[in-house]
This record gives C-alpha cells, structure tokens and sequence, in this order.
C-alpha cells in the first residue's frame, strides 16, 4: 500500500517530511490538509502518526534504499541526532513558531499580534541560532554534529529557520545576518536535497511576495488616511 502523506506546506514538519520522500524516492501519495482551517483535527485524521521526529525516524529505518546517513545505524550516532531533535521542540521551534506567528501569520489569520510574545520569541531564536553554530556547527563538517552529508536533524531544523522566509526582509537579516554559519548550513543542505528542496519551499516564497503586498497596501492606505497638516 502507498504511503500517505497528509501535509500542509505552510507548516516546517510537512516540508521537512515531503522533501525527506522526495530526495529518497519513497513513493507516496501527498494529501493536502488546510491547517488554518483546522482540518487536522477532523475525525478524517485520527490515528495519523503526527510527531515529525517519529515519522522521519521511521522512513529512515523502515524504507529500502534510504542512505545510512540519515539517521545512522551506528547507536551513539544515532544517540547525537536524537539529541538535537529533542533540543529542537522547546528552543529553536518554540521561537520561530512564535516570532512569525505574532509578526506576520497571525495578522493573516485574522489573530492581532502580541509584541511581548515577539520579543521573547526573537530573543529564544537568537538564542537557539547561536547554540547550532557554537555546539553543533563547530569543527570543519558541513553539517550538524561534524556531518559531512545531511541527517534528519540538519532537514528538521533547516526546514524550521525556512520558515523565517516569510518574514519582512528586514527582519529575516536582523534575525539571520549575524550567524553566518547557519547561513551557510542551510546552503549547504538545500544544495544536498536540491531540486526538491525549493519545490516543497516554494509555497514560502509566494507566501512572502504575497505578505509584502499586503504590507504595502497597509502603509499606503495608513499614509492616504493621515489627515494633512498642511
């Protein structure tokens, strides 16, 4: 039987479970599922396997084929990746979560933003950001833990920072600029998955060019509204 895969490309886990597919030639069958319209939660998905960690984990084992780099067979290897996907939950996904949800997703989904919730966001993900380069990054691999080829953390994560790709670009380089090696980390992991990477990310870019022109229908109506002193 086909693997189904029910996924919403807005979302960090479906993009990092889609390209994981993709680049390894699993065949399967994707089922489009609105987050925003909260269709996870009908009846239609019960007894889904969800967890994103858990669902790579078991592509990894379970298909024929997969690379052993991915998630390696070697236990204390394994032991290091699973690490950093547990680090992953509570910090760098917990910040970015929150950020582009209180700066640009909530607006579009007609919930008002919370600046405090923003703020404490952005300093989680800066925070998480700094860690994957002075831990994780260190030493002359090009991925995570010293790897010379990707593993499901290194999609994990990158696909989770993707997300900031919607952000206003003044923001995404006040978040980004200063972590260089995570810039590069991500370049060297879209290079890897290339070309599936950036078809399962191209709804982000649309997303972005669409949010911007909302942005500036907002400051042009904001400016056109301002009563002239003059």
């Amino acid at each position: 039987m086909k693997l189904k895969v029910y996924a919403d490309r807005m979302s960090q886990p479906s993009r990092a479970i889609l390209t994981f597919c993709k680049v390894n030639g699993i065949d399967f069958e994707e089922i489009k599922v609105e987050i925003a319209k909260r269709q996870q939660l009908t009846p239609e998905f019960k007894g889904t396997v969800r967890p994103t960690h858990a669902i790579l984990i078991y592509l990894a084992c379970v298909f024929p084929g997969v690379p052993d780099h991915w998630y390696p067979a070697d236990l204390f290897r394994r032991a290091k990746i699973n690490s950093v996907l547990d680090w992953h939950h509570s910090n760098l996904r917990l910040g970015a979560a929150k950020y582009v949800l209180n700066t640009v997703l909530g607006p579009a989904l007609g919930i008002r933003p919370n600046p405090q919730a923003a703020a404490e966001a952005e300093k989680l993900l800066s925070s998480s950001l700094s860690k994957i380069e002075s831990i994780w990054l260190k030493g002359n691999g090009r991925f995570l833990l010293g790897g010379l080829q990707p593993s499901i953390a290194d999609l994990s994560l990158v696909c989770e920072i993707m997300q900031l790709e919607v952000l206003d670009e003044k923001d995404r380089i006040r978040i980004l600029g200063p972590h260089k090696k995570v810039q590069q980390w991500i370049e060297n992991t879209r290079n890897a998955t290339s070309p599936h990477f950036d078809e399962v990310h191209n709804v982000l870019f649309k997303a972005k060019a669409r949010f911007q022109e909302q942005r500036l229908k907002s400051e042009s109506s904001s400016k056109t509204n301002f009563p002239s002193k003059m």
